[in-house]
């Protein structure tokens, strides 16, 4: 997977994940408009938007390039695309953030107290 070195902050992974929801939405509420349309155009606007905003939020993703061109197809934004590749590229990450988001955090590792060989001696 490709990203960016965008930390994964939870609250840019939950506006990511709202704007996503929210721009789907808006498509399919309006879709009598945007089906060749004079309303058309914006639609396109709206999706190099939600483009730019995911990946400024979240970092870029594989996800948001095939959701980019579906969009653009006639009869496809009738599918949240772009709630679906925001929600796969942020999986696992809305309740964790990255030591990149934390400066001064440190790694610990455990180590265990037990013997140093699980094998049975030998004799």
């Amino acid at each position: 997977m490709i990203r960016s070195e965008v930390a994964m902050v939870p609250s840019r992974v939950r506006t990511a994940r709202l704007l996503a929801v929210a721009a789907d939405v808006v498509q399919i509420a309006l879709a009598p408009l945007f089906v060749g349309g004079a309303a058309s155009p914006v639609n396109d606007v709206l999706d190099l938007g939600m483009a730019a905003a995911m990946t400024w939020l979240v970092g870029w993703h594989w996800a948001f390039l095939p959701s980019f061109v579906a969009e653009l197809v006639p009869g496809l934004d009738l599918i949240p695309t772009w709630t679906a590749a925001v929600f796969f590229a942020t999986r696992g990450q809305a309740g964790t953030v990255s030591n990149a988001a934390r400066p001064n955090a440190i790694d610990a590792e455990v180590v265990s107290s037990g013997p140093a060989s699980t094998a049975p001696p030998r004799g």
